[in-house]
């Protein structure tokens, strides 16, 4: 990864592999020829044609990706194709990492038409090898307003000035409709929730004043398992479900590096603020009361992905992507009141909460146009096309009266038949052009462009309610609830620095915001498990001597002001003034 606004120095070592790609450093674009009927408004008919050819471009596509191939006579794929005149031949990464097969290409100096070059993006860049699309956005404008001023800002800061690619995900069209949160929260099994008439759980207190009520309840589960009331992840690198949620409980974003004031745009740890003190201490009183699973800090991920999936774990702090093999495992069982919601909880009443976000822009990578294309401009105009609000629909719904129906509001919906189509993977890869364009720009969420059918059919409220257990039906309703974010409060307030977490990762491993950095992580790693597993009486008096251990051994004021010079480095270039 490089540093912010710097691209990284490549060295590629010449390999004597050469591997060919369909497509890459030819001559012309390859066209094809269709025929299509009534298209005399299109200037491509003579009269009296009941058919005429219409020309295709055709680019190809590299995604640095491991991906499912998709056969040409895909039926969207097709449609799609022949409303706009243009498709992509997309091949994905095999047998390779990214930065292998990017390396041979970069040695070779030839490349497909458009790349999406995943880690080795960088390389891409300093090799020389895409297009800068400063100059040309303004004549695309489906791709200009795909990205907001500030974020075209962003991009260009991390890239000198340039825009070598255009980030692909994570952008909603208007207001998030998110129905599932995949980012941190606190969890809680449905049982709990159920078992306790529904409750209203706002704060840390309340969250384990029920853990604990329930476990006195329900020591053992239907199946005559022990209940177990907390898990806590530190396997490796996910161990930020014990080092992070002090940031959240204090009210702030997932910054996950540190907390930013947004009056004085600086950064300062979250180690040592009275939030960490009062989630640690209370962690202590849990897991001397039987609460937390005793074998929280040795068990492996793979260790806690079984507890889970076992359905016995009352709560957890994670990320909702990193246990999703628990929840289908315990949905295949049968087991749906043991599967979570999540909640936004604070130390105290009345805070603001920032759970629930928009999802970080990724500035180091996205879908880019390389100097072997010979069509340039075509290649914008088709990314330019993908966008049209009828070919988002294309991308997402389908086809009207096979993939969805429309009913006299003009609301889309499936029927039975259609829901279970889309639930097809084989199906899915014959009929519709979600996968061969994942890849390429769209809107992951939001509303379509008549301004009340979901961009994502999953997120349509309609389709959503039927695709729920009953049981789930019932969770939602006992809280007046639609959907599962409905449990977290949305906030787009997060600043132009977010996440401020990935300005570490381009520090010089010899730096002293690097080494501090270092240091911090071996003090917490050491002394965190030893407050939580000490004794009541000894509670106070651990934390105290981690805290002198951290505040004299880390040098962490290094590490807040390099932090502190980033957040302002970001907010300058968001602004244009860098």
């Amino acid at each position: 990864m490089r540093k912010w606004g710097k691209l990284l120095s490549v060295v590629m070592v010449a390999s004597m592999l050469t591997v060919g790609m369909t497509g890459c450093g030819k001559d012309k674009n390859e066209n094809t020829t269709i025929a299509t009927e009534g298209n005399a408004a299109e200037g491509n008919a003579t009269d009296g044609d009941a058919t005429a050819e219409k020309t295709i471009r055709e680019y190809s596509l590299f995604v640095a990706t491991a991906g499912k191939e998709v056969p040409d006579d895909n039926r969207m794929y097709q449609q799609i194709t022949e409303k706009i005149g243009a498709k992509a031949k997309v091949t994905w990464l095999t047998g390779q990492t990214d930065k292998e097969r990017v390396g041979v290409m970069i040695a070779g100096g030839e490349y497909p038409d458009m790349i999406v070059g995943s880690n080795a993006t960088p390389d891409l860049v300093a090799a020389g090898a895409l297009v800068d699309l400063t100059d040309k956005l303004d004549n695309y404008p489906n791709l200009k307003k795909f990205r907001t001023d500030e974020e075209w800002n962003m991009i260009k800061g991390a890239n000198d000035g340039s825009i070598y690619y255009i980030p692909i995900f994570g952008k909603s069209n208007g207001d998030s409709m998110y129905v599932k949160h995949n980012d941190e929260a606190f969890w809680i099994q449905k049982r709990v929730l159920e078992w306790a008439n529904w409750p209203e759980i706002n704060t840390l207190d309340q969250y384990f004043d029920l853990i604990q009520g329930y476990l006195a309840a329900n020591p053992k589960d239907a199946e005559g398992q022990e209940n177990i009331g907390y898990e806590i992840l530190c396997d490796d690198w996910r161990w930020f479900c014990l080092e992070n949620p002090s940031q959240f409980l204090a009210g702030y974003a997932n910054d996950g590096a540190a907390i930013v004031d947004a009056d004085t745009k600086t950064a300062r740890n979250y180690d040592d603020i009275p939030e960490a003190k009062a989630y640690y201490s209370k962690l202590n009183e849990m897991y001397n009361a039987g609460v937390i699973d005793p074998e929280t800090f040795t068990m492996s991920y793979d260790q806690y992905i079984a507890k889970l999936s076992s359905g016995r774990v009352l709560g957890m702090v994670d990320q909702g992507w990193q246990f999703n093999d628990a929840v289908t495992s315990l949905v295949s069982q049968g087991k749906d009141d043991c599967t979570y919601v999540p909640l936004d909880l604070t130390i105290e009443e009345g805070v603001a909460t920032k759970y629930f976000t928009p999802a970080a822009l990724n500035v180091g990578d996205g879908i880019a146009i390389t100097t072997s294309c010979k069509d340039v401009d075509g290649a914008l105009q088709f990314l330019n096309d993908l966008l049209d609000p009828e070919v988002i629909t294309m991308r997402g719904w389908g086809e009207e009266g096979v993939d969805y129906m429309v009913d006299e509001d003009g609301m889309y919906y499936r029927t039975e038949e259609q829901r279970e189509n889309a639930k097809d993977s084989d199906w899915v890869n014959e009929n519709l052009a979600s996968t061969i364009y994942s890849y390429l720009p769209n809107y992951s969420s939001g509303l379509l462009f008549d301004g009340k059918n979901a961009v994502n059919p999953a997120e349509q409220p309609s389709e959503f309610r039927e695709g729920l257990s009953e049981y789930d039906k019932k969770v939602l309703d006992a809280y007046g609830y639609t959907k599962w974010t409905d449990f977290l409060t949305y906030t787009d307030d997060v600043g132009p620095w977010f996440p401020i977490y990935s300005a570490k990762n381009t520090w010089e491993s010899s730096s002293d915001a690097a080494i501090a950095f270092q240091k911090m992580e071996e003090v917490k790693r050491e002394w965190l498990p030893k407050v939580i597993m000490a004794s009541t009486d000894k509670v106070e008096d651990t934390w105290n001597k981690y805290m002198d251990k951290y505040h004299n051994d880390t040098n962490y004021k290094v590490f807040e002001d390099a932090l502190s010079e980033a957040v302002a480095e970001r907010i300058a270039i968001a602004e244009g003034n860098n």
